[in-house]
Parts: C-alpha cells; structure tokens; sequence
C-alpha cells in the first residue's frame, strides 16, 4: 500500500524522504515550546502566547509577497534562503531568556517559514500528476506525523524542566535539523523554477491576487480553512499544551506522548484514509474533519474536570488521537482542491493565500488560548473551539455545490496542459 501511494518522479520521493528527515528535527521541539519558554525561562502564559502570535503576525503579513516571489522567480530562489532563516530562528530559540529574546527568535521563524509551505507545495505540485496529487499530499503529512512523532519520543527522553542545557540542546538540533530539505533541492536544480506558458498557449494569467481573490469557491475554502485552523492546529502548541499543562495537569511527559499518539496514529491509518477517499467529496471529508476536531476537544474538556488524575492524562492522549484521526481527512485535501483550482502560473499566490490561514489563525489561536486560560476561563475556551469546528463543517458543506466534480476529487481531472519552466 506504502510503495502504491509514492509518487512516480524520482524528485518528488526525494522531497518526501527530506520532508520525513527535517520533520524529526522537528518533533523535537514542537511539544515543548510553551513549557520551556512559560516553565524553564520563566515568561508568562500571556508572553508565550503573544510572542507566538507576533510569529504569526509576521507569517501573515509576509506570505503574499512570498507567493508574488515564488510566481515570479521561482520556488527554489526563495526556499532556500527561506530555509537558513528558519534554521536560525528555531535554534537561538535556545538562546532565549527575556521576552524580547522570544519575540527575536520568533521573529527569525516567522521570516524563513512564511514562505516555505507555499513554496513546497508549488515545488511538490510541479512534479506530480494531478492523478496522484491528493495522495502525495496525504502521504506528505504521514511523513510530516512520523517525523514529528519520532522527535516527540527522543525528545521526551531528553528533555527535564530541572536542566534547562536539555531543551537547549533540543533547539539547536532542530535548527540544524530544518536545513536538510534545503539540501536536497540544491541536489535537484533542475526543480523549483518559475512556471511560464508556452507561446502557443497564450500569455500569462494578469491580475495576481485579485484573480485569485475572484475566484469565488476558493474563497470559500479559504473561509473554511481559516476557520478550522483557528480551531484546530492553531490551538495545539499553546491552547492544547497550555490546558494540558495548567488545566488538566498532567506531566510533560504525557504531552509529549500525546503528541506521539497524535503523529503514529496519522502513520497508522493516513493511507486507508487515502484510499477511501478516493472518488470521494473533499468537501464532504473536510466536514468530517470539523466533526472530528469538535469532538477531540470536548475530549479535552472532560479532562479537566479530573485535573492530575489517570482520567485526565487519557482524556488528553485520546483528544490527541481523535483530533488526528480529522487531520487524515484534512490534509491531502486542503492542497488537493487548492491546486485543483489554482491556475498553474498563479500557484504560488494560491499557496501563499492558503499559508496565510495559518499565519492568520497563528496570531488568533494563541492569543485567545493563552489569556483564556491563563485567566481562569479554560471552559469558555472549551467551547469556542467545539462550536468553531462545527461551524467548519457546514462551511465545508457549503462548499460542494461551487466545486466542479473533478474539483471535489469525485471523477478524474482532464489532464493538465505542459507547462514549460525556465530560470527566472
């Protein structure tokens, strides 16, 4: 089934394998950043959640001029760079000990990452079919889970709130970690430059964002996109860590595990989800994520009426698994219609449109999951994220009746037409 959803170019099964490599690198880092900056550094709940929200500040305001530099002179030109400065921002994230020390770092993250998942997915789209997109994205993000949850593990073995030289050391690793898919597309330079017509198809696409701001069903998806991120992946560095933490009161170990669960069980059960997907509404299974995200965070909620208890750690292990169990529907999805509707030359702004969700729901989620709970008020929290899934959910509804059959991934797509690329 593993060898059957791999895409056929040799290039994009490279990209995996770095998408599988810098992920682990990442999986060391991503459960812990509220502990270490509120418990090792000693920054406030508010602090965190705010410096995290400035990356996402940041992320937003950065990622349309990532998508106009991506359509104009290629991915590759501005991965790279994007790559190092990432790498920069996530390991002085051990140099940390100020609150303006936070927000530099993540100031660094936000510069490099704004544009790397428009970037990627604009690379990663050159080099497959339309036939074999959705999968490849799918198995994308079983890499991405695996990666995390390997880092998870190690890095719950490493690290210990009482010698704060183990998350130091965990920060560093994870920058140096974040530079090797930069690595594996300077082995590929042939990949990752502009798209242009051919003469004879006519001239480019005019219009830039307002052509993609036109297109009407994209702006649904992106209505409904915003709004499942605010109340989903935005809340699961802070929000998630922070009730965990503060609320229900279980060890970092048990969010670490949690996180683990999260990553094995999209290892687990991404490829049947991809095969039964097939044929299928996106639309529809993007509904099925607003349920399943609703439902993994009443989960949570239970486990905070059992603060410190065996109760309360499994509420938060199984909050974790179902909540995953959303993300297997989501994420070959998402990318799947967004390059579905995107006009190839144009891709780059359509990506950089669909990472601005997160940059939006990055500044949203943690400085509304921070002060919530921090302040008392962890149930209000609760329940602005349950009703914010369902929400999703009709949105997601309505978008199937905009999507062209081939669109919502329920007949094949005619095929593309050639495009050629050329250095910018």
């Amino acid at each position: 089934m593993f060898r059957a959803s791999l895409p056929s170019r040799p290039e994009a099964r490279r990209l995996l394998l770095g998408t599988l490599l810098s992920t682990v690198a990442r999986g060391l880092t991503l459960p812990f950043l509220f502990v270490y900056l509120h418990e090792v550094r000693g920054l406030s709940a508010t602090t965190v959640s705010f410096a995290v929200g400035w990356m996402g500040v940041l992320t937003l305001v950065l990622a349309p001029l990532g998508g106009s530099l991506i359509d104009r002179f290629g991915a590759r030109r501005v991965l790279l760079p994007g790559f190092l400065i990432e790498a920069v921002g996530v390991g002085s994230i051990a140099l940390v000990h100020e609150p303006w020390h936070a927000y530099l770092s993540m100031t660094g993250v936000a510069l490099g990452g704004a544009v790397l998942w428009a970037g990627m997915n604009t690379v990663m789209t050159s080099v497959t079919s339309e036939s074999e997109r959705q999968k490849t994205f799918g198995l994308n993000f079983t890499l991405v889970n695996l990666g995390i949850g390997i880092g998870g593990l190690i890095s719950g073995v490493i690290v210990d709130v009482a010698h704060p030289s183990s998350f130091e050391l965990v920060y560093v690793l994870s920058g140096i970690g974040n530079l090797i898919p930069a690595i594996i597309l300077l082995t590929m330079p042939h990949i990752g430059h502009r798209f242009v017509k051919p003469k004879d198809q006519g001239e480019t696409a005019q219009g830039g964002y307002l052509t993609v701001l036109g297109d009407k069903p994209f702006r649904r998806l992106i209505a409904l996109s915003l709004v499942l991120a605010i109340c989903g992946y935005a809340q699961m560095e802070i929000g998630f860590t922070a009730f965990s933490s503060t609320v229900a009161h279980v060890s970092p170990k048990v969010i670490g595990a949690a996180f683990a669960c999260n990553a094995l069980t999209i290892v687990s059960v991404q490829l049947l989800v991809l095969r039964w997907l097939e044929g299928r509404s996106r639309a529809m299974g993007l509904a099925g994520t607003g349920l399943l995200f609703a439902a993994s965070w009443a989960v949570l909620g239970f486990s905070g009426l059992v603060p410190g208890t065996v109760a309360a750690a499994g509420g938060v292990l199984t909050c974790a698994v179902i909540f995953s169990l959303g993300e297997t529907m989501m994420s070959p999805v998402m990318p799947a219609i967004t390059n579905a509707l995107a006009k190839p030359e144009l891709r780059g702004r359509y990506n950089a449109m669909g990472s601005m969700v997160f940059g939006v729901s990055g500044v949203i989620g943690p400085v509304s999951a921070g002060p919530l709970i921090g302040g008392g008020h962890a149930a209000v929290w609760v329940g602005l994220v349950v009703g914010g899934s369902l929400v999703a959910s009709g949105l997601a509804v309505s978008l199937r009746p905009l999507l062209t059959a081939a669109q919502d991934g329920r007949e094949l797509a005619p095929a593309e037409p050639e495009l050629a690329t050329v250095e910018a």
